[in-house]
């Protein structure tokens, strides 16, 4: 094969022709919007301007205020772009220690902004595969002026040029023993014509004696039709049979033979030979499969815990705290919160506050208003169910049982959160239900007793007794922070029997109304609670008028929450056990020190 015929094997026309390699566009404008960054465990996540603009990424509190300069920035060079594996809408750039938890309106969102910091990644020389692309191309053309191809050194690593040879060899020798065997026959032929020739030479010079013939200079001889032939000099027969074709014929196929051996021999050395190394590769391959696994898993858990008090390590079914942490936690943010209130709470008993208490008859209407037959239908079904008694079912558990409070609870979970309904009992001395109800409804004296409001206000007064309230819950980490909007309605239900006491209620469900959208900062909560009150007066001594050692209120609180995400089940229901009671014992023991002294309340 010529030098020609292997360039030709080797390289094909494609590969001598320049190529177009594809460019990155250059000259990618800004991007910029507004995304949710999350900041710390007391704001949570923050809207933030975020600008992405010659590969590097910035932020600002807001796109008014730009022009003061940007409260941090990322190189995006070495940067790593992590879209959050369950939540659609969150990414995380991470450059070394340094992370930002970055959320979008959706997953188109997302999906734009990895795109565009992508291609600025790319466009800064990062990220670009061309330089690979075109160093491969001057391989190919500097394999194929070589004269050796790919594919036949492949082949020879493999043995397989080695048989093709060895295939070759085996059809010369055939058309070379072909050829041995014709010229053989040749030699064989022109020994008997020799021979023939010897015989009839000894015939003419016998006859020669008898017959002599004129010679000129012995050189020619003078046939009778007047020709001349020329005298060799006979060959002896030792010259002709001196050599013997067939024993080299025979010779050469042995020689021919004898190479073949010892190149399949040579085969089955450099076989056994691949077969060891091979044997050493999959060892090797074993070995470094393993390591990357382990370097994945090692690299995926540090992606995971490398940055404690992230997004990842508040509440949430794919949180890495695990129940006990996440129970410790929450515990000790509730011890916090009640020492800080000890402390507030001899100020707060301090201030006088009032308000003015309208008459008695206003609570026994319901009003007119858009949301009147909703309030209606919650007042008579807590009428109706609320007010049995749970003492013969089974489904209800006594949970807590302090003096003549009983809290019992009933277990419900709908997909993975806890909805578990909650029933009190409370009996208190001095103080009437329609008390007890003012105290809980009116929203003047609400930070008096209300230890896990953060802020509230009221969103819409729609009558007298009813009106619709926005609350901000206290964030007890690493439970997310919650939000409730929900209206509010205080009734007097008169009793059909004059035995029977009449029945005070404020009850409190949610809502939606459209000056209190929901947040990315909170999670909203779903409640339907009641505060229901009976009093219970007993006849006093004498002539004596009724003090407040003669009544007794009895009290039945029920709660129905929806946490509105998910959280352990078993810290929820911890949660509960010692939340209610204490608050139903700090409200209550509030309403005794507010009435103390005054003019009962009927």
């Amino acid at each position: 094969m010529s030098d020609n015929q292997s360039w030709n094997s080797s390289g094909s026309e494609e590969d001598l022709e320049p190529r177009e390699e594809p460019l990155h566009p250059t000259g990618i404008g800004e991007f910029s919007g507004v995304l949710s960054k999350w900041t710390n465990y007391i704001h949570g996540w923050q809207d933030r301007w975020v600008v992405l603009k010659n590969n590097t990424l910035s932020y600002y509190k807001s796109q008014d205020e730009t022009e003061y300069g940007c409260r941090g920035s990322l190189c995006l060079s070495k940067a790593v772009i992590t879209p959050h594996e369950f939540d659609e809408c969150r990414l995380d750039i991470s450059v070394n220690d340094s992370v930002w938890y970055l959320r979008t309106q959706d997953s188109d969102h997302r999906h734009q902004w990895v795109e565009s910091i992508e291609l600025h990644r790319a466009d800064s020389g990062y990220g670009s595969e061309s330089s690979l692309r075109r160093h491969g191309s001057m391989l190919s053309l500097t394999s194929a002026t070589s004269g050796y191809s790919a594919t036949s050194t492949s082949s020879f690593k493999k043995g397989h040029s080695l048989r093709e040879k060895l295939a070759e060899m085996e059809t010369f020798r055939d058309i070379l023993c072909r050829q041995v065997d014709t010229l053989q026959k040749y030699f064989d032929s022109c020994a008997d014509v020799s021979k023939d020739e010897l015989q009839r030479d000894r015939i003419v010079e016998d006859d020669e004696d008898d017959f002599p013939n004129t010679r000129s200079e012995g050189d020619f001889l003078h046939n009778n039709n007047g020709s001349k032939e020329k005298l060799f000099q006979s060959s002896s027969p030792k010259g002709i049979n001196g050599i013997d074709f067939k024993g080299e014929a025979i010779t050469f196929k042995a020689t021919t033979a004898g190479i073949l051996a010892t190149l399949s021999h040579c085969i089955d050395l450099m076989v056994k030979r691949e077969d060891s190394w091979q044997k050493r590769l999959d060892k090797v391959d074993g070995k470094r499969r393993r390591i990357e696994e382990s370097y994945k898993s090692t690299l995926n858990e540090l992606k995971k815990k490398s940055h404690f008090g992230g997004p990842d390590y508040e509440e949430g079914p794919n949180s890495l705290i695990n129940e006990d942490e996440f129970f410790d936690a929450v515990e000790a943010a509730l011890d916090r919160q009640d020492k800080i209130e000890e402390q507030c709470q001899t100020e707060k008993t301090r201030i006088q506050r009032s308000s003015p208490v309208p008459p008695g008859d206003v609570y026994s209407t319901v009003g007119s208003h858009r949301f009147t037959d909703k309030v209606e239908e919650m007042v008579q079904n807590h009428m109706t169910y609320s007010l049995q008694d749970v003492g013969g079912d089974a489904n209800w558990q006594l949970v807590v049982e302090e003096g003549e409070m009983k809290v019992y609870r009933r277990e419900v979970e709908e997909n993975g959160i806890v909805l578990d309904p909650l029933k009190a009992t409370h009996s208190v001395r001095g103080v009437t239900g329609h008390e007890v109800c003012h105290y809980f409804w009116d929203t003047t004296y609400r930070n008096d007793w209300e230890t896990t409001v953060e802020n509230f206000n009221v969103v819409e007064t729609l009558s007298e007794n009813a009106a619709i309230v926005y609350q901000t819950h206290k964030r007890v980490w690493p439970a997310s922070q919650r939000d409730v909007l929900y209206l509010s309605a205080m009734r007097k239900v008169l009793s059909s029997n004059e035995n029977d006491p009449d029945t005070w209620l404020v009850c409190n469900f949610s809502v939606d109304h459209d000056e209190a959208q929901l947040t990315n900062r909170c999670v909203r909560a779903k409640i339907n609670i009641a505060m229901i009150c009976q009093t219970l007066v007993s006849p006093p001594e004498g002539d004596k008028e009724i003090s407040r050692d003669n009544i007794l209120c009895k009290i039945t609180y029920v709660a129905n929450v929806n946490p509105g995400g998910w959280a352990p089940a078993s810290v929820l229901r911890a949660v509960a056990k010692r939340e209610y009671p204490k608050f139903l014992k700090r409200f209550t023991s509030y309403v005794q020190e507010k009435t103390a002294g005054k003019p009962i309340l009927f």
